[in-house]
């Protein structure tokens, strides 16, 4: 059972791998299974034994990734909030030549949103659930997601001029200043109700 185990580990690594270089010089709109095949030199069969298409390989990829970037949200609970958020970017230049062949890519959706909703769901963790803001909770957490994935976008993409820690540094000054102003709002609404209720008493 180990060796069959074995053998099946070492055949997906060998498609994965096999993808991922590909996917790096080519794109992934330019990839087939055949291309895959013949590079891994493995037979159609022994590749839709492992996967259904091009696509559920890159989501199985993809989902790799996002469970490693969750471990590192896990970790930035113990570190303050600049020395995640640099964590974090520090992932994605890591693994640079990946995330931008799927940014550049028309095909790769599903990646998009897959990580804006992961995004998301990390920043929604730190919004005050009891918080009654005047900008619904919905359009402000897609608003902070897509403009991260924007900035992280521009990033990967070398379109942004400007090192890791810097870039890391002032998202967070971002969000800082998005969520100080969100509360401001929170207060004045709460003012002009009271105030309102005072003056119908």
């Amino acid at each position: 059972m180990d060796k069959i185990d074995r053998r099946i580990l070492k055949t997906r690594q060998a498609i994965q791998s096999t993808f991922l270089q590909m996917l790096v010089k080519e794109g992934f709109d330019e990839i087939t299974v055949r291309n895959i095949t013949e590079k891994a030199n493995i037979g159609r069969k022994t590749f839709y034994l492992h996967y259904m298409d091009k696509y559920d390989l890159l989501d199985r990829i993809v989902d790799d990734h996002i469970a490693q970037l969750r471990e590192i949200c896990d970790q930035k609970k113990d570190i303050g909030i600049i020395e995640g958020s640099i964590l974090w970017f520090t992932y994605f230049e890591q693994h640079k030549s990946f995330f931008a062949a799927l940014f550049k890519s028309k095909d790769a959706s599903s990646f998009r949103k897959k990580l804006l909703s992961f995004t998301i769901g990390e920043i929604s963790k730190k919004i005050n659930e009891d918080s009654h803001p005047i900008i619904d909770k919905q359009i402000f957490l897609k608003f902070l997601g897509t403009a991260t994935m924007g900035v992280l976008e521009s990033y990967v993409l070398e379109e942004i001029d400007r090192d890791m820690e810097s870039v890391a540094t002032q998202v967070v000054q971002l969000y800082r200043l998005t969520l100080e102003r969100r509360n401001e709002a929170e207060v004045y609404r709460h003012i002009e109700k009271t105030r309102l209720n005072d003056t119908l008493s």
